[in-house]
């Protein structure tokens, strides 16, 4: 029997067999896929299409499905970007993550009468040695390379603690001009809630205490008889773990205040704030220029024992004849009603002479 792919006379002269043209031949599911289809004979006697192929598919304007599917895909989350962009509360910062600020403030009441500097154009110049004019006085170490931060990562946090100290203690606008903008923006993310909080409504909780995050004084009682900030301690920093870094500061600052307006009196008090920080810094810090302050404890005096020092410190200021302020009350450890963290100190001597 001939070859059933043959054709029932055989080859004609002169052909070829079918599989000259194998490569060539188009199979079913070629043809399916194919984008146009020629019209039937009936389309084309009636002539309604006026034309002799029309797309196949229910593709738009003969797009194949799967162009078509990825073009919604592409439409559905664009509209649901626009969705929650517009949706979403303006103005939300990220929600707080990590530790957060602990506070704790200890007003130093004086021990006998509060006298101003014997030389108010010169109000340091009784302060024993070892004090330096604003940043000189900070004392940041040299950076080095630690196990897991190269030592210009060190010396980037260190440049962001410094600066955070600069603006937090030294700088006049924060001291006595409610400026509080230059801090928010050196504090991590995770802690703007917490911050906007402690500035916008201060309470003495040992997280929302402004004067945690700064010091500060109500620039409508208290004004500074000089820029100049003496200062004295230290600054170190090591890992907390392999991706962050955490600094420690202590410091004394000494502040030349006197009443805010117009006096005739020209008496200044030696007001001295002891603020030991403890900051946080990640990897993501170093990027952004920002830090986490996790722990503040202040002491400052002379101050009374019974005035609020959340909002702000609130010195005993120094008259000419001199201010006897009433003695520290007493505490009673039964007292149940009064916060344990609140407690009062008898301030020493911060000059000599």
């Amino acid at each position: 029997m001939g070859d059933p792919r043959e054709p029932p006379g055989g080859t004609p002269e002169g052909g070829s067999n079918d599989d000259e043209f194998r490569s060539v031949v188009f199979d079913e599911s070629f043809v399916r896929a194919a984008r146009i289809q020629e019209l039937s004979a009936q389309e084309r006697l009636s002539g309604a299409l006026g034309r002799a192929t029309r797309p196949r598919g229910w593709g738009w304007l003969g797009m194949p499905r799967q162009a078509l599917a990825l073009l919604l895909v592409v439409a559905l989350a664009f509209a649901a970007a626009v969705y929650f962009g517009i949706s979403s509360p303006r103005g939300q910062v990220a929600p707080p993550s990590g530790t957060q600020l602990s506070v704790s403030l200890t007003p130093l009441a004086p021990a006998g009468t509060v006298t101003a500097a014997a030389d108010h154009a010169n109000p340091f110049a009784g302060l024993p040695a070892g004090y330096a004019d604003g940043p000189a006085g900070l004392g940041l170490p040299t950076a080095t390379a630690t196990a897991h931060f190269t030592g210009s990562q060190v010396q980037r946090a260190l440049d962001s603690v410094q600066h955070y100290l600069v603006v937090s203690e030294l700088a006049p606008a924060t001291l006595t001009a409610n400026e509080t903008e230059q801090v928010r923006a050196l504090v991590t993310a995770g802690e703007l809630a917490q911050y906007d909080d402690s500035t916008n409504s201060p309470r003495d909780d040992q997280h929302h205490a402004a004067t945690g995050w700064m010091v500060r004084f109500d620039p409508g009682q208290i004004a500074l008889a000089t820029d100049t900030v003496k200062a004295a301690g230290t600054v170190r920093i090591g890992e907390l773990d392999g991706d962050t870094l955490e600094v420690t500061t202590d410091h004394t600052l000494v502040y030349a205040l006197r009443p805010a307006g117009t006096t005739s009196d020209p008496s200044v008090t030696l007001y001295a704030v002891r603020r030991a920080v403890r900051i946080q810094i990640d990897r993501t810090d170093l990027d952004t220029g920002r830090l986490r302050v996790v722990d503040a404890a202040v002491q400052a005096g002379p101050s009374s024992c019974a005035a609020g020092q959340s909002a702000y410190l609130q010195p005993l200021l120094a008259t000419a004849a001199g201010v006897r302020p009433s003695n520290p009350p007493a505490v009673d450890p039964a007292d149940h009603a009064r916060p344990a963290w609140q407690s009062c100190g008898v301030l020493g001597p911060i000059a000599t002479g």
